[in-house]
């Protein structure tokens, strides 16, 4: 990378508080200012007919790189040059990184969660509940198989989706996943060790309930939701009134951006002052 290309990063898709500040924003362009970098990072809403037309923009811009939100994370695939290692096997980017002109997918929110989890319980030989068969529950059933998790219930409106994930896991991990169709107030497997909510229910909405039977939420079980915007979802207040040990979606979303800036840029953030910047916004 030459010395003079601008580490911006583009976002795509919008995630912004009802005031209109955008949390990864301050977290990332803290992180800059605490690294002493010339650069930005800022926040593009692009509409999926034009998703092409701006990452070849970005390239032609001469960014380092760039974020990908929802709903881009599996369409900007065709737009790329290629993918690392665990994009491949997710099926689904948040990161682009420019490496030679070329532009490389790579997926940092399973590794954030992951990071985030093992703070509270390491997941090996656990019982995994994930709801979802999304980009980000890709990245999390996926990069939790590789971490040893035992067993994986994916649950899920759409079975196809649901299924389709559930493949990629017992084909090319060593954990086992199951599918259980998304029909109702869904409980909570006796047996489960972790649950997690990887659905967009809650982003924005603090009051959004996940379809869940709230009795089978126990003392002792890891509850997880990785809704960042509001920091206590339904779902972390519903768990931890029950005794759960929760996890809500900040310590997610400022790992994944750690992984993201050390692509980028080759320099490692200080999580605490990206935090901090996060939870101001937040």
């Amino acid at each position: 990378m030459s010395d003079d290309r601008r580490f911006l990063s583009l976002l795509t898709g919008s995630f912004s508080t009802p005031a209109g500040a955008n949390p990864t924003v301050a977290m990332v362009e803290a992180a800059y200012r605490d690294l002493g970098l010339d650069a930005r990072y800022i926040n593009c809403d692009v509409a999926a007919d034009h998703l092409g037309a701006a990452v070849r923009g970005a390239l032609a811009m001469g960014w380092a790189g760039f974020n990908c939100s929802l709903p881009h994370k599996v369409t900007v695939i065709e737009h790329l040059d290629g993918l690392g290692a665990s994009a491949e096997l997710i099926g689904a980017v948040n990161c682009v990184v420019v490496r030679e002109d070329r532009l490389i997918g790579e997926n940092t929110d399973g590794q954030g969660f992951l990071s985030s989890l093992r703070t509270v319980v390491d997941p090996a030989g656990r019982h995994l509940v994930l709801f979802g068969a999304g980009g980000a529950a890709r990245a999390i059933a996926v990069e939790a198989a590789l971490a040893g998790v035992a067993r994986l219930t994916i649950v899920n409106r759409n079975v196809r989706h649901a299924e389709a994930l559930a493949e990629v896991v017992n084909g090319r991990t060593s954990a086992r996943a199951e599918v259980r169709a998304w029909d109702g107030p869904c409980r909570i497997p006796e047996d489960a060790d972790i649950v997690v909510n990887a659905t967009s229910i809650g982003l924005g909405d603090a009051q959004a309930q996940l379809a869940i039977d709230e009795e089978t939420l126990r003392e002792g079980l890891v509850v997880a939701d990785v809704i960042p915007n509001p920091p206590r979802t339904a779902l972390i207040r519903a768990a931890e009134a029950r005794g759960c040990r929760v996890l809500d979606g900040v310590g997610m979303l400022v790992n994944q951006a750690l992984v993201a800036i050390e692509l980028w840029t080759g320099r490692k953030a200080d999580a605490g002052v990206m935090r901090a910047a996060l939870e101001q916004v937040l």
